[in-house]
């Protein structure tokens, strides 16, 4: 059916795709830009678009729900883009993806990509957040160290904060910058910190900040207590390390596993369309793709349970 296809459908799926791509680009890589720049401008300096119009709609639906989850999950990423401009940017998308597979096999395959866009992208999103996680978890050690030189030149706490602010590497700059930022408008620095252990999922941050606040309570060498507890965290780091090296193989067989059913199905959709359309023309065709489906994730589910070692 695609060598069917007339060459503007092919030009048509062709401008989708690469919409589709650049949109999900946007979103997940918006670059070094800390504010958008039509935020810069004064209101009466700002023109209408049709982008603005756009994303208003969006905002006044989303006026009065609760979409705190949703942002938690883009500021987890690192993501700067507007919530209302990542969710337009997914609609688009799925409309798209949507278009393309309508033009290539009908109104079914058409449906079905366009719910795989906010999944993928939800996806992306995660393993962005997971990969800036542990960046951060990687980082802390040397962060510890810097503050504590610091301590030990005479600054107080908060300028070893801005050194670490100015000093440190991505992601562990721009968070200890927004601790920074908050004390700076009268926010307790021990809040801001549990807040960013929590956003960042670090154990070793929270245990960190305890300390922080202890010695703030009870006075003495703070300096001295951070080279501690670097101590404490380069030891786990060891052993984070040591398990990832030993559950490599697990995690490289469940991978393969999990693709392995997708790309078999793509390559038979590829060679022989009609015989893998047979599940898609029958109910029990259905049952079993939905069953499969279900099988898959299950299995996802229990080989990411075996992978994945806490201590």
């Amino acid at each position: 059916m695609i060598l069917g296809l007339s060459a503007l459908a092919l030009a048509g799926i062709t401008a989708c795709t690469l919409a589709l791509v650049l949109g999900l680009v946007a979103v997940v890589d918006p670059g070094r830009r800390h504010l958008a720049s039509d935020r810069r401008r004064p209101p009466s300096s700002r023109v209408g678009n049709g982008t603005a119009v756009l994303t208003g709609g969006i905002v006044r639906v989303l006026a009065g729900r609760d979409v705190s989850g949703q942002l938690a999950v883009l500021d987890r990423a690192g993501v700067r883009t507007p919530f209302p401009t990542v969710v337009l940017l997914g609609l688009l998308g799925a409309a798209a993806a949507g278009l393309v597979g309508w033009l290539l096999d009908g109104w079914l395959l058409g449906v079905l990509l366009a719910a795989a866009v906010p999944v993928l992208l939800r996806v992306v999103l995660g393993v962005r957040a997971g990969r800036r996680r542990t960046a951060f978890t990687n980082q802390l050690e040397d962060v510890l160290q810097l503050m504590a030189s610091s301590l030990r030149a005479g600054h107080s706490f908060l300028q070893a904060l801005t050194t670490v602010a100015r000093d440190a590497p991505e992601p562990s700059r721009e968070e200890f910058t927004r601790v920074l930022n908050e004390s700076r408008v009268g926010r307790d620095v021990g809040q801001a910190l549990d807040e960013t252990a929590v956003r960042m999922d670090s154990a070793d941050l929270v245990w960190v900040a305890e300390a922080i606040a202890i010695n703030r309570e009870v006075g003495g060498n703070l300096a001295t207590i951070l080279d501690r507890v670097t101590d404490t965290i380069r030891e786990r780091n060891q052993v984070r390390r040591q398990i990832s090296v030993l559950s490599s193989e697990g995690r490289i067989s469940a991978y393969v596993l999990m693709a392995l059913p997708v790309a078999i199905v793509g390559f038979l959709a590829i060679t022989s369309p009609e015989y893998i359309g047979r599940l898609t023309q029958s109910t029990l065709g259905l049952v079993l793709v939905g069953l499969s489906v279900v099988m898959l994730g299950l299995g996802a589910l229990w080989l990411r349970k075996l992978t994945r070692i806490a201590f």
